[in-house]
């Protein structure tokens, strides 16, 4: 790890500091090469206070019992129906399951328990069948888990219900996830399995409110592979019951969940269940910000370097666009004279393309303006005039359009930039 994702990991500790993580990892996930990777990064979250808990799958393990003694198992994700022999078959990978999820723990000097804390009851009878040993979990003993995590020890919840007359039933994963999130009040619900995250029509989506995922599961749920849909099914479940975000990651990539965690970009999935996107004005702190998100453009020479000394001066106007506190775009807007400004630095990071962030930029630099009483604004450009042209309403203006002082600027940079224009007509 360098020194440099150690600074980006601390930024994070005072928001998570003691809040509930929940993890819900797939059973191929558990046997796959990289869960002692998932364990180490779990250790991670746990030396930053961060209280974990995990539940996992075991749909992979009970397909690979049903071949090896030749069973033909009436579900394998505890959603259908399960009879008895599949039932046999979910007993024992989950109890394997489990006790693998705790040596892995042991191994890195995590303590950690399983107990019956999901208390379940008959799914019962829907369209006319009958779904046996399947249940639906009516409630979880949140005074055992929270017990187990004020001591410092991880719960490791299998996918498993119990009733009160001791009998067992087979429950989804995915469904248990979200109940336990729920009734800890966790601050995420992170997703740990094969896929890149949720892929809808071909296509990994990076973040999304989950009012526009409802309605994708409501009109378009067939652009959903079924494994994908489980977990967009359940991720949005889990939003609407009060969990803030919800992650899907892909287990298999090392350090996956630390990516997704305590970065601006992360590799999989976000669903989170309200507006958590704000532009503000920059201050001293933001500097540093400034500087990493804009340096592939500047080495691009799309953007001009701008030093730090420079930026500690005109700080002021320089707006940050944040996601969940996190700077992924900026602009500036310079006075140039009394009718006059300039839009400058305009930067959205890769992650966060696609997403109309730049046009609010631009719509909210107009605003600002337009409060100033200025009625023009001038952007100069190298690489993306066709984008202010086309998104932002500028037309193409001559060196005669700036003002004396930026005109000579403008000449002496040698950058040969397009001169845009946009009149403001106040509103």
């Amino acid at each position: 790890m360098k020194l440099t994702d150690l600074r980006g990991i601390l930024q994070y500790i005072p928001r998570f500091r003691e809040k509930i993580f929940v993890i819900s990892i797939d059973g191929a996930i558990v046997t796959s090469e990289n869960f002692g990777n998932i364990l180490l990064d779990v250790a991670v979250l746990r030396s930053l206070s961060i209280r974990v808990l995990l539940v996992h799958g075991a749909a992979a393990q009970i397909e690979n019992l049903a071949r090896e003694q030749k069973i033909q198992p009436s579900n394998l994700d505890g959603s259908g129906i399960t009879d008895e022999p599949t039932l046999k078959l979910a007993l024992t990978a989950a109890n394997r399951l489990t006790h693998e999820i705790l040596e892995g723990l042991s191994a890195n000097d995590l303590r950690a328990a399983c107990g019956n804390a999901v208390i379940a009851h008959p799914m019962g009878i829907i369209h006319g069948q009958d779904h046996l040993f399947t249940g639906k979990v009516e409630r979880v003993d949140v005074e055992m888990l929270q017990g187990l995590l004020s001591q410092g020890i991880i719960p490791v919840v299998p996918p498993l219900g119990f009733d009160g007359d001791g009998k067992t039933y087979r429950v989804n994963s995915d469904a248990v996830a979200v109940e336990v999130a729920k009734a800890l009040n966790a601050a995420k619900l992170i997703y740990v399995t094969t896929i890149d995250g949720l892929i809808y029509q071909g296509r990994l989506i990076q973040q999304i409110l989950v009012a526009d995922l409802d309605a994708l599961l409501a009109h378009n749920k067939s652009s959903f592979a079924p494994d994908v849909f489980s977990k967009a099914h359940n991720a949005a479940a889990a939003c609407q019951a009060g969990v803030a975000r919800v992650h899907v990651i892909n287990g298999r990539v090392d350090e996956a969940l630390l990516a997704e965690v305590f970065s601006n970009e992360g590799i999989g999935t976000l669903v989170y269940a309200n507006e958590y996107q704000q532009i503000r004005r920059a201050m001293k702190k933001d500097i540093r910000a400034i500087i990493l998100l804009t340096k592939n453009s500047v080495a691009s020479e799309e953007l001009i370097k701008r030093t730090r000394a420079g930026l500690e001066k005109s700080i002021g106007d320089f707006y940050i666009f944040e996601t969940d506190k996190n700077p992924v775009a900026c602009v500036a807007l310079h006075q140039l004279d009394q009718s006059k400004g300039e839009l400058a630095c305009l930067y959205v990071a890769p992650s966060h393309e696609n997403q109309g962030i730049g046009r609010k930029l631009i719509a909210f630099v107009e605003s600002k303006a337009r409060e100033l009483g200025w009625s023009e604004l001038i952007t100069l450009s190298t690489q993306a005039f066709t984008y202010f042209q086309s998104k932002g309403g500028f037309i193409e203006g001559a060196s005669e359009d700036l003002p004396p002082a930026r005109r000579e600027k403008y000449e002496q940079s040698g950058r040969n930039s397009k001169i845009l224009v946009k009149k403001l007509t106040p509103k």
